[in-house]
């Protein structure tokens, strides 16, 4: 009887957190050029990605206006890898869904409010690809086609996707609260995009981590286990996808940086960036205690210990 209870009173809680979601996305929903744009172009004469995400201030050769510029191919590569990923997310959202059609309706508005919110997303990234390469010298380089990286992600299994997704949604939220937000030299617009974008990726991680939770559920465990060494394969897809894109970067930056860098400098910077990318969109994720919490409880200590091998290089 205790038992029964306690399920029921867990099945509540999981409803009341699928409805706050709608309630909390109904009460910010925001339009792009309403809310973020405002008629505004970006601010060349400032940075986009703060300190703490570029890693600009370890490259103590450049100049001041050398590491506003690498903040400003990093910045458009930010915004680009975000488009990017939420390509996959919102077709996995999608797929998920269809568990809801014929059942629990306020969790399927959820899920379809995520997916709508995705889909603004990546206009959202489209236009600000289009408006920051409109302002910068031709050359720079998408190193990964959207739609081919969503198949390759979709081919693994819905448990290792949807922690992937929350991994993600996870450190945005990091990134905004501990570094955008507190940068005053940023550019307001670019810093406007991810406060826009933080507020609903908010509500996106607690849906991640409901989904993921209740397709941990259904599987055995040994396709939790494989499911475990797919997850390490996603992610080490993902630093592939960063270090073409870092080298693409350096390159392009070298290129319109006004002056000649030594093969020594090079070096650095290539080092540099990609110690950067892997901070943004692998290390600050890992490291997130809630993060850790919830692949904790979903894992044993001994698949627990495959993923952190697998992470020791890149970390």
């Amino acid at each position: 009887m205790n038992a029964v209870v306690t399920q029921d009173a867990a099945e509540r809680g999981t409803q009341t957190r699928y409805a706050k979601c709608v309630e909390v996305s109904k009460r910010i929903r925001w339009e792009i050029d309403r809310d973020v744009f405002r008629g505004r172009q970006f601010d060349f004469g400032r940075k986009f990605l703060p300190d703490g995400l570029s890693k600009v201030q370890d490259l103590d050769f450049l100049s001041g206006a050398e590491k506003r510029l690498l903040s400003q191919v990093q910045g458009r590569t930010y915004a680009y890898i975000f488009g990017l990923v939420e390509r996959f997310i919102n077709a996995k959202v999608l797929e998920v869904s269809r568990d809801y059609w014929l059942g629990d309706q306020t969790a399927l508005e959820a899920l379809v409010r995520f997916s709508d919110e995705e889909l603004k997303h990546q206009e959202m990234f489209r236009r600000i690809e289009r408006m920051i390469g409109d302002a910068m010298p031709v050359g720079y380089l998408q190193t990964a086609d959207a739609d081919e990286v969503a198949r390759a992600v979709l081919s693994k299994s819905t448990w290792a996707v949807l922690g992937l997704t929350c991994h993600i949604e996870l450190f945005t939220q990091a990134h905004y609260r501990e570094s955008i937000d507190r940068d005053p030299e940023l550019s307001e617009l670019y810093k406007d995009v991810f406060l826009y974008h933080w507020r609903e990726e908010s509500q996106h991680a607690i849906l991640d981590e409901l989904e993921w939770e209740r397709e941990h559920e259904r599987l055995t465990y040994a396709e939790r286990d494989a499911a475990v060494d797919e997850l390490i394969a996603l992610v080490e897809a993902v630093d592939g996808i960063l270090q073409a894109q870092s080298v693409a970067d350096v390159d392009y930056f070298a290129a319109i940086a006004g002056r000649t860098f030594t093969e020594v400098e090079i070096a650095a910077l290539r080092a540099g960036v990609l110690r950067a990318y892997r901070w943004q969109y692998i290390v600050s994720g890992v490291t997130q205690t809630r993060f850790g919490e919830v692949l904790g409880r979903l894992t044993t200590e001994a698949q627990m210990q495959r993923v952190q091998t697998a992470l020791a290089p890149i970390m």
